[in-house]
């Protein structure tokens, strides 16, 4: 126990030393970005927006979160995107986890995700994405998975006035669980650089059942390129984790 303990604190020194790294030129660049379309975090889903061919943003948690049955799990995890024009957009992604429960305390690095975003521009006040995915099993053996998992996704939008907006996303997921997933939100600004949002979700997970959750979140945009974001999901019905949450950072690097 004590040397898990001692891992989980080199580990997490280690990643807050490389984000403040990540961060230091981001945060000291002040000129004006114009091709940002957003970030995929935080909250349920994706935003229905790719990054133009050749930039890139990193989005990391630190770290998400979730309680269930007496088990914590935190997950520091990791997304690259990267644009590749005419729609679409390529994503990797991994990270590594910590599972703290009564009956085992494990650490390891998550599967490996790859994912492909097709998203049009917007037209008037409406957009939307679809996005497909699969996951890899070469993550340590506590967290892999027991076969490849198959993600398809898709994230509608409008916006409205005052710049608050409304979002439905869907997913099916095929892979040890067969599961689908509909979730709506509304977002709203709290001042120019602080955005608030809320979000309820459903699920039906194959041999689980129904369950739903609801929660509330925030996002601070540091700078154009920068923004930190916290957030938090709670069981209100059915079989579903007790608490899901968490913090992260993202970063746009582009013009």
């Amino acid at each position: 126990m004590i040397a898990d303990s001692s891992r989980r604190n080199r580990s997490a020194r280690c990643l807050a030393v490389a984000l403040q790294v990540a961060l230091l030129p981001c945060a000291a660049a002040t000129a004006q970005v114009d091709n940002n379309p957003g970030y995929d975090r935080p909250g349920l889903g994706f935003t229905p927006a790719v990054l133009q061919a050749g930039d890139i943003t990193l989005e990391q948690g630190a770290p998400d979160w979730s309680h269930t049955h007496g088990a914590s799990t935190y997950t520091a995890d990791s997304s690259l995107r990267l644009g590749l024009g005419h729609d679409f957009e390529l994503q990797l992604g991994t990270g590594w986890n910590w599972l703290d429960s009564a009956e085992v305390t494990a650490n390891g690095r998550s599967d490996t995700t790859l994912a492909l975003k097709f998203a049009r521009r917007a037209r008037g006040d409406f957009s939307w994405g679809l996005l497909g995915s699969v996951e890899f099993t070469d993550g340590t053996q506590t967290f892999r998975a027991g076969r490849r998992q198959y993600l398809l996704g898709a994230s509608l939008s409008w916006q409205h006035d005052a710049g608050r907006s409304t979002g439905m996303y869907a997913e099916v997921l095929h892979g040890d669980a067969n599961s689908a997933l509909l979730a709506v939100n509304e977002g709203w600004p709290a001042t120019p650089a602080l955005a608030l949002y809320v979000e309820a979700a459903a699920q039906h997970v194959a041999g689980s059942g129904y369950g739903g959750v609801a929660g509330a979140g925030v996002s601070w945009q540091v700078t154009q390129r920068v923004q930190f974001d916290i957030g938090a999901r709670h069981h209100i019905v059915g079989h579903a984790d007790a608490w899901q949450g968490g913090l992260g950072v993202s970063v746009y690097f582009g013009d």
